[in-house]
């Protein structure tokens, strides 16, 4: 009797959770468009515009830019002596020079990046947006003639995606520089062969390829953030955060080596 009364609820709880996740997923595509739009939109960087567009970029990237580096400096150096150690002791030390640029800078640093950026400025953006809507604030900007999307959700997505594109960049300069110096020292002796392999493995379509990846991480932790209160939402947000990252970084692993 109790199974007969359980069977009924799974079609419709299963009804329901696809329904929610179809509209979760529209609504970023639709936030994406919208968002995409107005980026490339000459009316949407007005003087009060950009000086909330420079003033949220500056917030967002300046007091994580030097903490994220030196730490992605020290894991460059640490990964990279032992990767090299490793490597070594099985003969293998001409290809680990390779490995850890290929492994570290180019695939795990924009991810790292991208993540930090996550949780450090767009989900708690994103709480305070949705706080911003439920105290009326939208409704109040709407009342006076501006469009809420385009005041305060545009420089928090152009903010985060820059912060993302920042961390990626400056820490893969560094990265490249420790990684020099944890198997080379302080001595330009393997200065020709690092630049010869750096270029061997950074080609043409593999640059154009990290770009696009950067670029693509910092816009889905801009856009996938979360758009109400509460754990729920929270974990919803952040799987969906998760799955888009990781459907971007298979794709670049694709593109690198199929």
């Amino acid at each position: 009797m109790l199974a007969s009364l359980l069977q009924p609820q799974w079609p419709h709880r299963t009804w329901r959770t696809a329904r929610r996740w179809a509209v979760a997923w529209w609504r970023i595509f639709y936030l994406g468009a919208v968002v995409l739009v107005m980026l490339m939109s000459p009316s949407s960087y007005g003087p009060q515009t950009r000086a909330r567009l420079m003033r949220r970029m500056y917030v967002d990237t300046a007091p994580i830019l030097l903490g994220f580096t030196a730490l992605a400096a020290l894991l460059c150096l640490v990964v990279a002596r032992i990767v090299f150690v490793t490597a070594t002791s099985y003969g293998l030390s001409r290809v680990a020079v390779e490995m850890v640029i290929r492994v570290l800078v180019l695939e795990l640093i924009p991810l790292t990046a991208a993540l930090f950026v996550a949780m450090r400025c767009s989900i708690p953006a994103g709480a305070s947006l949705a706080k911003m809507r439920e105290d009326g604030h939208f409704e109040r900007l709407r009342q006076h003639g501006y469009d809420p999307v385009r005041t305060e959700m545009l420089p928090l997505v152009v903010a985060s995606m820059y912060a993302s594109i920042t961390l990626a960049a400056l820490s893969c300069v560094v990265s490249l520089v420790m990684v020099y110096f944890s198997v080379y020292g302080l001595s330009w002796v393997g200065f020709d062969l690092y630049t010869r392999m750096f270029a061997s493995v950074f080609t043409p379509m593999v640059t154009w390829l990290f770009g696009l990846k950067t670029v693509l991480f910092g816009l889905a932790v801009a856009l996938i953030r979360n758009e109400t209160l509460g754990p729920a939402s929270d974990l919803s947000g952040l799987a969906r955060m998760f799955a888009v990252l990781l459907l971007i970084e298979v794709g670049s692993l694709l593109g690198n080596y199929y």
